[in-house]
């Protein structure tokens, strides 16, 4: 089935050369110029991926994001300017799943649209359930259980999760973590992973300040608690 694909973003320039990459790596490519446009597109054609500009007129990729988050899961790459570590972990502490800096390669640009895709669609054949401590993960439905409690996770989340309760015990680099995300090790992006976990901590946690589930092994990454 033909993955949908929304390119949100007010250079137009830069809107018809990411389409058509997009087209000829056989996607559907549906677009707007701003987030309040894009709210109406995301509703309307579902996009199984949505690849968004930060600074916009009418509505940034922010307010885009914290009202798309409020209905949707769906994957998102955020496109930024600006080489700002704060900027970046704004984006990804509201729910991005990976970013991109301009100018950027459209080679680079569809290797993560590909591997975020991988990660969201990334159904076992058979329903495999986790189960440690009182967390319990379905891979099939990506689902996860806290106690009585079901939490809402994105797809990188969900499978920074999978990998550390598929091992408690073991310890994650930041580049481990990193390579199951995206495939790759971009040692540049490694921080991000701390973003990461702070919101997988805040959505499992009790307390997130002091986390019970995701231990951090300090100067070397993160593990998942032993039984």
């Amino acid at each position: 089935m033909t993955k949908t694909i929304m390119v949100v973003d007010d250079e137009h320039r830069l809107v018809s050369l990411v389409q058509s990459y997009l087209a000829q790596e056989g996607f559907r490519v549906v677009t707007a110029s701003n987030g309040r446009d894009a709210l109406a597109v995301a509703r309307r054609e579902k996009p199984d991926l949505i690849i968004l500009d930060i600074m916009m007129p009418e509505m940034n990729g922010y307010d885009f994001m914290r009202q798309h988050r409020a209905e949707h899961n769906t994957p998102i790459i955020l496109l930024t300017a600006r080489v700002d570590d704060e900027e970046r972990v704004v984006g990804l502490e509201l729910g991005a799943d990976d970013y991109v800096t301009k100018p950027f390669r459209p080679r680079e640009l569809m290797a993560r649209v590909r591997a975020v895709l991988r990660r969201a669609g990334n159904h076992e054949p058979a329903a495999q359930i986790i189960r440690t401590l009182d967390i319990t993960l379905d891979r099939e439905q990506r689902t996860v259980q806290v106690a009585d409690k079901f939490v809402d996770l994105t797809p990188s989340e969900f499978d920074l999760l999978t990998a550390l309760m598929s091992a408690p015990g073991r310890v994650y680099s930041r580049l481990d973590l990193l390579d199951i995300l995206q495939g790759v090790r971009y040692e540049g992006y490694e921080r991000t992973i701390d973003t990461h976990i702070k919101n997988l901590r805040s959505k499992i946690e009790k307390d997130p300040r002091s986390p019970f589930y995701v231990e951090t092994v300090y100067g070397v990454g993160y593990r998942f608690k032993r039984n």
